[in-house]
């Protein structure tokens, strides 16, 4: 798998990978259902010293790491579902077939709220949804757009909808391009 360096000032921490995202719910065994019948996660061992109730689940190289905590409503605004927003804080994973994905959802008799993202004849899959506790969920075909490094392109100014001038990057040239798709082709493979 490729690295993408990114030439800046600071020396980079030793990371690795994102090892898992942990998620308060009321109900232990409704959010395991969730994530294993929703998603396809597999419940696995966590540690015995652990004095609370929760459990840990693992798929696609990530954990989802469930603390029960039944009085989140004292502490969270969740008490009656949020609209499903796209720009809202959410959790994305990668899937190969979003049409299969919807299906699914449809099946469960769950809602959900698509979306459609262009960039330059590129097309990206959305579609978005919560989980028992009111997390949002994003899948998506996100593979479909290179991630390119900012520095690899070149920034010029351009006018926002609000008729600013901002800076972003223009095109990338033939080099930026290929090592992109290299990067894309040998980042993990993640299927619903």
């Amino acid at each position: 798998m490729m690295e993408i360096e990114e030439v800046n000032n600071y020396e980079s921490l030793p990371l690795l990978s994102l090892n898992h995202v942990s998620l308060l719910c009321r109900s232990v065994w409704d959010s395991m259902r969730f994530y294993e019948e929703v998603l396809g996660f597999i419940p696995i061992k966590r540690p015995s010293s652990f004095k609370f109730n929760g459990a840990w689940l693992y798929n696609y190289g990530i954990g989802i790491h469930l603390i029960e905590n039944p009085l989140i409503d004292d502490f969270d605004t969740i008490i009656e579902p949020r609209p499903i927003n796209p720009k809202d804080n959410h959790i994305s994973f990668q899937c190969r077939d979003v049409e299969i994905v919807k299906g699914r959802l449809e099946d469960m008799g769950m809602k959900y709220v698509t979306a459609v993202v262009e960039d330059e004849g590129n097309t990206v899959d959305q579609v978005f949804f919560h989980d028992p506790d009111g997390y949002m969920l994003e899948l998506c075909n996100c593979e479909n757009i290179a991630i390119l490094p900012l520095s690899a392109c070149l920034f010029k100014p351009r006018m926002s909808s609000f008729g600013r001038a901002v800076f972003g990057p223009a095109k990338c040239g033939f080099v930026e391009n290929a090592m992109m798709e290299s990067l894309s082709m040998d980042m993990l493979d993640i299927s619903f």
